[in-house]
């Protein structure tokens, strides 16, 4: 059993951790500011509880709270904490950024969900249908012992995957690495090309064509193209569209791109995600 503080407790993801660690045999300090994230605090059946005592009391505390708000929050209730207390932060922006309040006597701990693979099999809707992950759907998570004795690894990666369960496998790497993961790899890289899709399918539909044969068209390619350029399918890309598909690369992409991956730009995506402003465009 372990004395967990979850400060943003009545946030979605703070939510979904009261949920899921609810199930184990812990004691619960949840920590909530907002007249909503207590309301649904409430709806639980549970009490909050004020931030010191929660802090000065806990064994672990988890910051379950946006990027823009964790690095002020963590310098609130760092000094708060008890020496060895583990703390866990749920995105790797802040740590990465150098952002959490410094403290040589107490641990940090990053992990973040991979969410469901789209190459999972799902047996049931429920697990179809949890795109998130946590809820019905196994997926994989990434943790990090930033600073603290290799025992609080073990202890950290225990909690997250109660965190977001049902879990496939976790994985160790550094803050630096899952930096990369994201924002870099699925967020900024990720999320533009998959909006790009999206935009793709509403100029066809604007051209004229059925939005039920355009989706359908869409949905059925994007499957076929992901298994063949993961190494998932049996067989390759026809001659055809390899060549076209450089084409698209020529018109779409800068040469470039994987400039993004550089740890300056890493960074500098960090800094645009906690400040809530894009850089001037280079």
């Amino acid at each position: 059993m372990s004395t967990i503080a979850i400060l943003g407790a009545g946030g979605k993801m703070g939510c979904r951790l009261t949920d899921n660690l609810r199930k184990h045999n812990h004691e619960l300090l949840l920590v909530e500011v907002s007249e909503p994230g207590r309301a649904q605090i409430a709806r639980r059946g549970l009490a909050t509880t004020p931030q010191a005592d929660a802090a000065a009391a806990a064994e672990v505390v988890v910051l379950a709270v946006p990027d823009r708000l964790l690095g002020a929050i963590s310098h609130e209730v760092v000094p708060q904490v008890r020496p060895g207390t583990l703390v866990i932060t749920l995105d790797p922006a802040v740590a990465y950024a150098g952002g959490l309040a410094p403290r040589e006597d107490i641990s940090y701990f990053v992990t973040h969900p991979c969410h469901p693979s789209l190459f999972e099999h799902f047996e049931t809707a429920a697990e179809r249908d949890d795109f998130f992950g946590g809820t019905a759907a196994r997926q994989a998570i990434v943790c990090a012992l930033m600073q603290g004795p290799e025992e609080h690894y073990a202890a950290g990666e225990t909690l997250a995957r109660q965190f977001f369960s049902p879990i496939s496998r976790a994985h160790r790497i550094t803050v630096e690495q899952m930096a990369i993961l994201e924002p870099a790899m699925a967020e900024t890289v990720g999320i533009c090309l998959n909006m790009a899709l999206r935009e793709a399918l509403e100029e066809a539909v604007c051209r004229g064509v059925p939005r039920a044969a355009a989706e359908d068209f869409m949905f059925g390619h994007v499957k076929v193209e992901l298994g063949i350029a993961f190494g998932r399918a049996a067989f390759p890309f026809s001659d055809g569209a390899k060549l076209i598909a450089e084409f698209g690369r020529r018109h779409l992409l800068k040469p470039d791109w994987k400039k993004v991956f550089e740890p300056s730009s890493v960074k500098e995506q960090v800094r645009a995600i906690l400040s809530g402003q894009l850089p001037p465009a280079g």
